[in-house]
Order: C-alpha cells, then structure tokens, then sequence
C-alpha cells in the first residue's frame, strides 16, 4: 500500500517563529520559558510561560491581510502562519493537486478567545471563537476542498489530527493532509484553573529551570504555546511532484483509558497499551525503536507512569533507548503539543540528533532511563516514538521513521 510520508513541517513556539529557529534553540538546550508579559500575572500564583516571541504579530503580517486578522484570534493567526510557511518549505503548488483530494485537520482545544485576546467586536466575537475557524481559514485561502475539521482531545489533539490524516491518506481518500495544531492558554482564568489543580509550576523566580520533567524535584507543567504543522502526503503524490521527503509516518495508535478525568490509568498500563499498539499497526518490532520524545510534562505521575509504560512495552532494552522531552524547554503546548513534538522528533531523525530534557540535575531513583540530560547528542535514529497523554485518557502514539 501507498506510504504515507512527511513533506513538509513548521513550528512557532516560545524559541522561535519557524522551523530553523526552533530546531537551533532546542539543538543548543535553551529555555523559552520566562515572566508572562501578554497580561499582568502578579495577582495569580503561577506567573511563567513559554509565550512566544513578541515579534510575532509583525512576522505575521507578511503571511495574513489585515482586515483578515481582525477576524482571527492569536491562536488561529499562529496556526494559519505555521501552515503557509510550511507550505511554502514543501513547494506545493496546489494548481498541480486535484484540490478535492487535499484536506486540513487541525487539532485544537480552542481557539484562545478570552479575556487576553485584543481586539476583539460584538461583529467578530463569534466568527474568532469558532475552533473550525482555523482549518477553514487555511483551506478557504488556498482553495482545498477536501475534508475539512477541528479535533479536540486536549492535549494529544494534534497527534489525533496526525492519525487522522494518515487514514485519509492510507484508504486513498486524500492525497495530501495539512494536519498539525495550535493552542495558547496564556490567559489569567485558564492559568488559574490550572492552580487549582495544583498542575503547574510555581518556581516564578527561576523560570527557566521551572519545566524539569523526571527530575525528583519537578512540581508540575509550565503552560506553553505555539503551533506546528505537519504535512503529509502519499508517496506517489510526492515522488510525482519531486517533493523532499523528510519522513515516513510508519503509523500511530489512539486509544482511550476510560479510568479519570485527569489521572492517568495506575502505573502507566494505558500509556503501554497505546505504545504496544503504535508498533503492531506500524509493523514495527520494540527492537527497532532508536529514540522516544516522551509526553515528559514535568508533573508527578506523568513522568513515573510514563517511565513505568516504556518499561513495560520494551524491557531490558528500554535502558538503551534515549527518552527526552521537549517540554522541559517549550512548555506544554496543549493542543500544538503532538505535532510540535512530532515535528521535533522527525529533525531529529533527519539530523540524527536527539534533543535534551534540560534542568535534569537532580535525577529521580524510581525514574532511571536515559533521558539525555541537559545537553543534545548524536544518535543512530531509523525509527521513534512521539508520545501523547491527555487529560480524559485521551492517548496517543506517532511511529515516524526514515524514509527508505
């Protein structure tokens, strides 16, 4: 059967507003994490976040008109931007597609409408709360009419989408997906429901070691933003056009705990089956796996459970698999989470180059794999995991491999 392979990528996060920047930030073990300045936090207890550069209204511009942008909160803006740049990287010209065959699914839990957002009109007000705005804007602009939707299952939203775009283009219903997500949740009343959860981190005097995923000391997630978008394609399609392939999606798993709103299944058991699944639906032996870029949200039972799973799925081996996570430097991008770290897993396979868990300086005895402390390394990678774990059991899974 047709493969289904990765032509395109871009990111915008708290370490740059495209793909280079983020990949040279992330390669060197930066933070992007610092003191909220999108509105004033001195009142809430968590006061740090991985926002994204300022310049990013004026980056913007030059991909958005501005009557356009009026009519779009900063979360759609950063989708529709990360998806035209991404475009752009791949060369596709759609005059060339049957646009018929070419879809837009976008993984986002909202669209950031809150008290934040500037801006805004009665006029407006409904248009910039509709989360299918955002895969409707991208298709309106460049006239695609294939599928075309919104999926949200929190934080494994994007990776969803991912798995999603990869059925339409496996069954032969689509030849290309423009999939990924976006998510901001930057704003004082979300943050505050998050306090109450006692989720996040509250070390606002140092922000930049504040996301310390499988450390002893790590006290909760940092609340991240951004986008990412993954293009994905059929083989014929991009061999037709002479596309530069720069993956394969090998295959993917989504399952549902069905156990706690908010509490992963106890010692990682649905995380494992999720993993195990990713590898039977992708033909793909636990041996092979060369790198995992775990969910790694710096939190209590995350971070123990998930190491508990890739025990469980890979044995004595999963002593030699490097596991790191991105979030220790970007935050949680919720909704942008899974295809944000599926596009960072997918350089690393190009570059053969894993990417660190930073501030992993005091190591915890219960959590003992090699989570590539601190700094980037070297690494043979013909085939990785990126892993997914949401609030509502909602798991999953993405198999990327070299493209052979």
């Amino acid at each position: 059967m047709n493969k289904v392979v990765i032509t395109g990528l871009n990111i915008i996060s708290s370490l740059g507003l495209n793909l280079e920047e983020n990949w040279a930030n992330l390669v060197a073990g930066k933070s992007g994490v610092k003191r909220i300045t999108l509105f004033n936090p001195s009142s809430i207890d968590t006061r740090i976040a991985a926002q994204v550069p300022d310049e990013f209204e004026e980056y913007a511009a030059q991909f958005i008109k501005k009557r356009i942008a009026h009519q779009m909160t900063r979360v759609t803006r950063m989708a529709f931007v990360c998806a035209a740049e991404a475009i752009l990287k791949s060369r596709i010209e759609f005059e060339l597609f049957d646009r018929k065959r070419c879809a837009v699914i976008i993984g986002a839990v909202s669209t950031g409408n809150s008290s934040v957002e500037q801006g805004s009109s009665p006029k407006n007000k409904i248009i910039k709360s509709m989360s299918n705005a955002i895969p409707a804007w991208i298709s309106m602009h460049y006239g695609l009419e294939g599928p075309n939707y919104t999926v949200n299952t929190a934080c494994s939203s994007s990776s969803y989408a991912m798995g999603l775009g990869y059925d339409l283009i496996k069954s032969g219903a689509a030849d290309l997906v423009i999939t990924g997500g976006a998510d901001s949740t930057i704003n004082p009343e979300e943050i505050e429901g998050f306090n109450a959860l006692y989720a996040l981190s509250t070390q606002n005097d140092a922000p930049e070691e504040a996301s310390r995923p499988f450390t002893k000391n790590r006290e909760g997630f940092v609340i991240g933003e951004g986008a990412g978008i993954v293009i994905l394609e059929s083989e014929d399609s991009a061999k037709a056009r002479n596309a530069d392939i720069v993956a394969e999606m090998a295959g993917y798993a989504l399952t549902s705990e069905a156990y706690n709103i908010m509490a992963p299944k106890k010692d990682g058991e649905g995380m494992a089956q999720t993993m195990k699944l990713a590898l039977e639906n992708s033909g793909v032996s636990p041996g092979e796996v060369d790198y995992i870029n775990a969910h790694g949200t710096s939190t209590n039972l995350n971070d123990l459970y998930e190491t508990m799973a890739i025990k469980q799925v890979f044995g004595e081996r999963a002593y030699s698999i490097p596991v790191s996570s991105s979030k220790s430097m970007i935050g949680h991008t919720i909704a942008a989470a899974g295809a944000v770290e599926a596009s960072i897993t997918v350089l690393s396979i190009r570059h053969q180059l894993v990417t660190p868990t930073i501030n992993y300086d005091l190591p915890d005895p219960e959590l003992d794999l090699d989570y590539v402390p601190n700094k980037s390394r070297p690494h043979k990678i013909n085939v990785a995991l990126s892993n997914s774990f949401a609030f509502g059991g909602h798991n999953a899974v993405v198999v990327l491999s070299r493209y052979q």
